[in-house]
């Protein structure tokens, strides 16, 4: 058989050569792509298997700290007096106002008592009969005295002027006893403050008819000592234990905007009031700038001191879960495996809550959490305040 011409054989190592490289290229894509494919479903499955798994929010306690109790209060002057008259009669003068600051002893009115002073003539007078009477009575006695001792006279008749003149010496002091009394009594038509302060009432003007004790009419005047305030707080039975005397507060008025006044707990009543179930607790705060008024309104905080088994952490509103069984929280261990634990509230302070017991300053807490989360789920934690 005669040989192929070397032409021929060349030409037909190279097709061949190209359909090796064909195949080898077409093996390459092909594989590339089986790669490919394989690649997106593990990326997929990845995907599915990561979205099964749901992400969750969660917070972790805050240590609650102190007890900060916010409760409405009233401010008393540390010493208030209304000035009555003692006498009837007319308003002669008047002598100050509402708003006017007086000293102890100052005089505030005077009383015109016509009445007052022509009693206290006529005790004058019968003070003079009254004189009048035992002296003449200790000269008949002593003259009596001497004819009994010559034996002019009985004894017995002796005996009878001794005894006129003790009687005499006993109403000379009845009469001068009343004269004393009237002119005490004169002395109450000057009426004068009975501490230093401030005048903050007056109910009378000069002419008007004083009637003396008339309790039901408006007093004279209102003296109140307003450089140290009392203020009274009713604090709730559940924080009553927490009171102990030389505590200090923090109060505000609305008449004094963005200021903060300090108080001092000074004493408290140590019982319940039945009808509001709180308990009366006195506070001192000083006012020597005056800018307190006696009978605000304020708004007081206490901060009492943390109590075992009270309000041991704070957490958001938001984290509470209502169950058959009560009220719990949703807790995520390390794993991401929810736990459903429950919870005892201690205080509702609206946006957060004090828990007394059920958890712990290390735990993490799903932050509204579903309806349908149960004990043994898993999820992905989302650490609030955390990448």
């Amino acid at each position: 058989m005669p040989e192929a011409p070397l032409p021929v054989i060349a030409s037909v190592r190279r097709v061949r050569l190209g359909l090796l490289l064909g195949l080898l290229v077409f093996g390459g894509i092909l594989g590339a792509s089986i790669s490919s494919r394989i690649s997106a479903a593990e990326r997929l499955q990845a995907e599915t298997a990561a979205a099964a798994v749901p992400s969750a929010s969660v917070v972790r306690p805050k240590p609650a700290g102190p007890r900060v109790l916010a409760l409405p209060a009233r401010l008393q002057a540390w010493s208030e007096a209304s000035v009555y008259a003692r006498n009837n009669g007319f308003l002669r003068t008047r002598l100050v106002d509402i708003g006017d600051r007086v000293r102890a002893g100052d005089l505030l009115a005077e009383i015109d008592a016509p009445e007052l002073d022509q009693q206290l003539a006529a005790a004058q007078a019968a003070f003079g009969t009254s004189t009048a009477q035992r002296n003449l009575s200790a000269a008949t006695a002593r003259r009596w005295e001497q004819l009994g001792a010559q034996r002019i006279v009985s004894a017995q008749a002796a005996d009878e002027k001794r005894g006129d003149l003790a009687a005499r010496d006993s109403q000379l002091r009845e009469a001068g006893a009343n004269l004393e009394r009237l002119r005490a009594q004169q002395n109450f038509n000057r009426v004068l403050a009975p501490f230093d302060g401030t005048v903050t009432s007056r109910g009378t003007e000069v002419g008007a008819l004083i009637v003396a004790g008339d309790t039901k009419a408006a007093p004279l005047f209102t003296i109140s000592d307003s450089s140290r305030l009392r203020v009274y707080v009713r604090v709730p039975q559940a924080y009553a234990g927490a009171i102990t005397p030389g505590m200090s507060a923090v109060f505000t008025v609305p008449d004094q905007p963005g200021r903060e006044f300090r108080a001092q707990l000074q004493r408290s009543a140590e019982a319940m009031d039945v009808a509001s179930g709180s308990m009366l607790v006195q506070l001192v705060a000083e006012n020597a700038d005056g800018a307190l008024k006696p009978g605000s309104y304020a708004q007081i905080r206490l901060e009492l001191p943390p109590a075992a088994g009270i309000a041991a952490v704070r957490v958001p509103s938001s984290t509470l879960i209502f169950r058959r069984d009560g009220t719990a929280m949703a807790v995520v261990d390390a794993e991401g495996v929810v736990t459903i634990r429950p919870i005892r509230i201690a205080r509702d302070l609206g946006a957060e809550l004090e828990i007394g017991a059920g958890l712990s300053p290390e735990d993490w807490v799903i932050d509204s959490p579903s309806d349908s989360v149960r004990s043994g789920d898993r999820v992905r934690m989302v650490r609030q305040g955390q990448p």
